[in-house]
């Protein structure tokens, strides 16, 4: 065992890296959450190209669809349907002409199934001729999508200071998983894992407490360095809350976000399968939230009660004026490293 110092370090790595959903409105609970999200698959396997999505609102599943039929399907499942206008394949047919040509960084889309269109972003840093191109790639797409300006700047939430410290860097521990031959290991942002091989306690790099096994990013974003022998994983993070499952998110969802330098944070899920072109590089797949975070909160925990549910990728804003940021699931992660949690 370590030192209790050491062991409080462990707790807060659960936080740890990341680059920087629809569960129930605040009053619902991360069971109904959970069911919430398997309702919602069911009613996507039912009706296919007929719905863009669902989300929860004031504790009610709402599943987009586009005609009576779906919505009368809908309504037999116990869920509330909502119409939308465009068929998903429609909208699927535009992030794919968006991932063709309009991949310039500082940019994002996913479907927002409240509306029923692909919602596309443009940070402070797309200006001039790469704004003219995104908007008439945009406009051409008629109502089936629709540009957001924000004033932040879409980035990795790396930074130098405090939580787990890599060669140079600072990030946040996500969770606390094992591999498959059982040895305890940090999962965490995948643009952490690409930037150091070693991981230490402290900013002076004296105390190494695990090292790198496999990381992926661009394209994704997770990672898994696995913990010297005698170093405490604890199942929990560091607000003490004990996590027992992973899960996938669902929109509308309330979730909390812990991190390294911003601490701990709440909000909700926005959206999901985000495609979001850092300067580093394009994600796909992952989850919007309007939970603020900054640099350093990398890798950090976001998890809806005892289910832990993305990894700190990026986004914009600060914990100040409010921001956007993105996450990696983590059944994506478990699954692509063979990990579970503890």
């Amino acid at each position: 065992m370590i030192p209790a110092r050491h062991r409080c370090l462990t707790i807060a790595a659960l936080l740890v890296a990341g680059l920087a959903a629809a569960a129930p409105a605040a009053n619902a609970t991360p069971l109904q959450a959970r069911q919430a999200a398997h309702l919602g698959a069911t009613a996507q396997s039912l009706l296919g190209d007929r719905t863009v999505g669902s989300y929860y609102d004031h504790n009610r599943l709402v599943v987009s669809v586009t005609d009576d039929a779906a919505a009368a399907q809908v309504r037999a499942l116990g869920a509330v349907p909502a119409k939308v206008p465009y068929r998903a394949s429609e909208l699927a047919a535009v992030t794919s002409q968006l991932d063709r040509n309009a991949r310039i960084p500082g940019t994002a889309w996913r479907v927002d199934p409240r509306t029923g269109q692909v919602l596309v972003t443009a940070d402070s840093t797309v200006t001039g001729a790469k704004l003219t191109s995104l908007t008439t790639e945009v406009n051409g797409f008629g109502g089936k999508a629709r540009l957001k300006t924000t004033a932040g700047k879409l980035r990795p939430l790396i930074a130098g200071g405090d939580a787990i410290w890599g060669q140079g860097l600072r990030c946040s521990l996500g969770f606390n998983v094992h591999d498959s031959s059982g040895q305890p290991a940090i999962l965490t942002a995948g643009h952490c894992g690409v930037a150091t091989n070693d991981w230490w306690a402290d900013s002076s790099n004296n105390e190494h407490i695990a090292t790198t096994a496999q990381a992926d990013f661009p394209g994704t974003d997770y990672s898994y360095a696995v913990y010297d022998q005698g170093v405490d994983a604890p199942s929990a993070v560091n607000t003490g809350q004990q996590i027992s499952q992973a899960g996938d998110a669902t929109v509308g969802e309330s979730v909390t976000r812990s991190g390294s330098t911003s601490g701990v944070h709440t909000g909700q899920v926005t959206g999901l399968n985000a495609t979001v072109n850092y300067q580093e590089g394009t994600v796909s797949g992952l989850i919007d939230t309007d939970v603020c975070a900054e640099p350093g909160d990398s890798g950090g925990a976001m998890y809806d009660g005892d289910t832990a549910l993305g990894l700190t990728s990026g986004g914009s804003g600060d914990c100040q004026s409010g921001g956007e940021t993105f996450f990696q699931p983590v059944p994506a992660a478990l699954s692509a490293y063979g990990l579970s949690l503890p």
